[in-house]
């Protein structure tokens, strides 16, 4: 990457100082553009969930992996939660997805809880056998008492699809039934899974992420507190294919320690620690054992870091900084936090991330753990609290005594608890890939690059005044 003037500015910048000037380009198509990274964690697209308990659980895993991303399960989830979670996630398919069952005896009221559940928005009802025998959407339940069994209300007007069907057939079956969705059986007609229209289209837009076996790839997270290598070795035994070592400040001694008593484990996946935002914490945890360094202090959206501080560092500069001093060492970055628009993703990896990190974004979403609440205004929302909150904090010292837990509760650095609102137009974590990929991809082809290493080696960045970011933002209605 370059700037537009040289020298370069003297001043730190956001993602919105910046804009890329557009390149003489050879690239025809977005679909000529590989988004594959380079940095070891094996996505297809450079997408991560970030460790957020409010973002990453296992379906955010499942949806992430099988479009090409991948999701960070948080330090506070107990290791055998995980290890579960783990084992769920492998055992999910590369193409369907999985489906929300109920039985017909069961109740609109208990399906309604369940439906947020998943963007596909349908529950499968099943037979003693497993054989479906209906399906039911929220419109099956409107202005029907919550008492009511499903057989009285579930559409039995079945399409099915078999396991292993191409996706190309599979949109065709279900466009020429004229069916949004179908149940996926294996040879004996027993449910395994889910297929939308949309979701055949993803299959072949997007490549999974999966490990050597073909399975589907998901990342974990510990802190420095405790037995760090007991806790990452718990990790590594429970089949991860990345190891996560996070902490709000990654430039300190602890951390240093931390990743060589990792390394002392000799593990197989790569290791990822952070947060720092100076090439000089990326050279210090490089040197320990890291082979990704996350960048990023106090931009995210839950966090009042600077605020509270003065801390931090914006971070365009700071991942242009610190990806200049991984390439140089043979590392690789994560830009982690401050990310809004799809755009912000492209500048990211202009400056030369590996993969960038989203959390609260994908907060607001079906797939984010937690449940769906509706305001006075009947709009969903979701939960969303920072990782350094009073609340995370509590969290994670429910073994302490009361005088400690009370002494810590005193200090946070984030917010506990913020309205995630779904969009309805993109209520799914994968309506959100769709817009990010399709930004990417574009913005890859006014660079010329077919490639993420084109796209950081090629990318023209300028700076811009408030004005000039704000005529670049739409107008949904005349002025």
């Amino acid at each position: 990457m370059r700037f537009l003037t040289d020298p370069p500015p003297a001043w730190d910048l956001t993602y919105d100082d910046v804009f890329m000037v557009p390149s003489r380009s050879a690239v025809t198509s977005r679909l000529d553009v590989d988004l594959s990274t380079q940095d070891g964690s094996g996505t297809t697209i450079p997408v991560i969930a970030a460790n957020m308990t409010a973002v990453s659980g296992r379906r955010m895993a499942e949806t992430l992996a099988r479009r090409g991303g991948l999701a960070v399960i948080p330090q506070d989830i107990p290791l055998d939660v995980v290890a579960d979670v783990v084992g769920f996630v492998k055992s999910r398919d590369l193409v369907h997805e999985t489906a929300i069952t109920m039985a017909p005896t069961d109740t609109v009221g208990e399906a309604l809880n369940l439906l947020p559940k998943r963007a596909h928005g349908a529950i499968v009802v099943v037979d003693a056998a497993g054989v479906p025998v209906g399906v039911v959407t929220e419109a099956d339940c409107l202005g029907v008492d919550r008492f009511a069994q499903l057989h009285r209300v579930m559409s039995s007007d079945l399409l099915t699809v078999p396991a292993g069907i191409d996706p190309r057939a599979a949109f065709d079956r279900l466009h020429e039934g004229r069916h949004r969705l179908a149940p996926v059986v294996d040879g004996d007609g027993c449910l395994v899974g889910i297929l939308t229209r949309t979701a055949a289209l993803r299959a072949t837009l997007y490549r999974p992420a999966v490990d050597g076996s073909g399975r589907l790839r998901v990342a974990a997270a510990i802190g420095l507190n405790g037995d760090v290598a007991a806790k990452a070795e718990s990790l590594l035994s429970a089949g991860i294919d990345l190891l996560v070592i996070d902490t709000a400040h990654g430039h300190q001694e602890r951390m240093i320690e931390a990743l060589r008593l990792v390394r002392k484990l000799d593990p197989s996946v790569p290791v990822a620690a952070g947060n720092v935002v100076s090439a000089a914490g990326v050279r210090d945890l490089v040197e320990a054992g890291a082979d990704i360094v996350k960048v990023g202090v106090g931009p995210g959206a839950m966090c009042t870091t600077r605020m509270m501080t003065g801390v931090g560092r914006p971070q365009f500069s700071a991942v242009l900084e610190c990806a200049t001093e991984a390439r140089r060492l043979g590392a690789h970055v994560w830009a982690d936090g401050g990310i809004r628009h799809p755009r912000d993703v492209a500048l990211a990896l202009a400056a030369g991330a590996g993969n960038v990190m989203v959390g609260s974004w994908f907060a607001g979403t079906h797939e984010s753990p937690g449940d769906v609440h509706r305001d006075a205004d009947g709009r969903l929302f979701k939960e969303s609290f920072g990782m350094a909150s009073a609340r995370a904090v509590r969290g994670r010292t429910e073994g302490e005594s009361a005088f400690d837990r009370a002494r810590k509760g005193l200090f946070e650095e984030g917010i506990s608890t913020a309205r995630m609102y779904l969009d309805p137009a993109l209520p799914g974590v994968e309506d959100l890939l769709d817009r990010i990929v399709a930004g990417l991809r574009s913005a890859c082809t006014y660079a010329g690059a077919r490639t993420l290493a084109e796209f950081a080696d090629r990318a023209v960045v300028g700076v811009q005044s408030a004005a000039g970011y704000a005529e670049g933002q739409p107008l949904f209605r005349s002025w």
